[in-house]
């Protein structure tokens, strides 16, 4: 059974539909698929009426949040998206997107690089925008040669020449507001030490104490060394290990199903969760 809990589809920063993301996943042979666009839930319903059969929907979204002045992102997996706190949340994070990337578009012509606002709406289209739409900018007007390359100190990294501040949810306040909607979570790419500063495992234990269900351990962004650490603190910690492709489709260099999760730790997922149940296909359309 392959199960692949973290991917993007053009809902956010993703370059395939989310009909276009379930039929992708179905052909690379995955049985379990987690829908977990940036801080929203709008790609649902095409996934689930473009189904195919075989594959299993896990309905879901990547939280943006920070805790003492370092970002980091929530995996959430199967809540209840019509849950009113959560939901409002959700939505001002998604509408803070847009000035924050006007913020960072301008500081990007500032420093001499002849982007233009209309370039990135353009790319993003009806997505809920992000950086990785500006790094896409710059790749095709030559700045960087791929995405990852724009992800430094010297361009979109947290903390870099170009970055600007959104807004984005407490952590703690997070891991309650998902399970508040029967939902589980999962940190993701904990260690991903080149996007920029990382949370401390001390304050991980600190998550898992306050009931964060697991970490993201085998992910694109941990080197072997990193993947066996984490796997032993989530051990320590009593937190699920998963793991995942962060699929964006042409966006990045990632394939659906790279890294996968532990078919006994997606089902622990599934009995934890409340707020919404995976979606078996049913051929789609």
């Amino acid at each position: 059974m392959r199960i692949d809990l973290h991917t993007h589809s053009k809902a956010s920063d993703g370059t395939d539909t989310p009909a276009e993301l379930v039929r992708n996943a179905a052909a690379a042979g995955l049985d379990v698929v987690a829908l977990t666009d940036h801080d929203t839930t709008r790609g649902h319903a095409e996934a689930i009426a473009a189904l195919p059969a075989g594959l299993t929907l896990v309905t879901g979204a990547e939280i943006s949040c920070r805790i003492d002045g370092v970002g980091m992102h929530l995996l959430a997996y199967l809540f209840d998206p019509e849950e009113p706190e959560f939901l409002r949340e959700r939505e001002l994070l998604r509408d803070d997107r847009v000035p924050r990337a006007q913020t960072m578009v301008r500081t990007l012509q500032e420093l001499g690089v002849p982007i233009t606002w209309e370039h990135v709406a353009r790319i993003a289209g009806d997505a809920s925008l992000g950086r990785p739409h500006i790094a896409t900018a710059l790749v095709e007007l030559g700045v960087v040669e791929t995405v990852s390359d724009a992800f430094t100190p010297e361009w979109l990294a947290d903390g870099g020449r170009a970055y600007a501040e959104k807004h984005e949810l407490d952590a703690f306040k997070a891991i309650r507001l998902v399970k508040q909607a029967g939902g589980v979570t999962v940190f993701a790419h904990p260690q991903a030490v080149k996007r920029g500063e990382v949370v401390p495992e001390s304050t991980i234990g600190d998550f898992a104490a306050y009931g964060l269900d697991g970490i993201e351990v085998d992910h694109m962004d941990h080197d072997a060394p990193t993947r066996a650490r984490l796997r032993t603190l989530a051990a320590d910690l009593g937190l699920l290990a998963t793991g995942s492709s962060d699929y964006h489709g042409s966006r990045k260099f990632v394939e659906l199903g790279e890294c996968t999760t532990d078919p006994e730790v997606y089902g622990e997922i599934t009995r934890r969760a409340t707020g919404a149940f995976p979606v078996p296909g049913a051929g789609g359309r």
